[in-house]
């Protein structure tokens, strides 16, 4: 399902025109984004976590050239999926 898809079944689904089903998915991505951006955690019920996890600088070895390389620290986005939904897809 892409995201027209998805609007248009949001919008079948809750009565709303796809013109404000577009604009609410886009104000929940918008303010999604901007809690992750500042070190919050984002908890929906029954669906999951998100959060913003700070992976360490480390050292990698290039295999071909035995090269050893300092990657720096980065923030990466993880998603843990919540014990109900886990639960459907087993």
């Amino acid at each position: 399902m892409n995201n027209k898809e998805f609007i248009s079944e949001l919008s079948k689904r809750t009565g709303l025109s796809n013109k404000d089903a577009s604009q609410l998915v886009s104000s929940f991505l918008n303010l999604m984004t901007q809690e992750l951006q500042n070190g919050k955690t984002v908890v929906i019920q029954g669906f999951g976590t998100f959060e913003v996890k700070k992976k360490l600088e480390r050292i990698s070895v290039n295999p071909t050239t035995q090269q050893r390389m300092l990657i720096p620290p980065k923030l990466v986005l993880s998603y843990k999926p919540s014990a109900s939904l886990k639960e459907k897809f087993k």
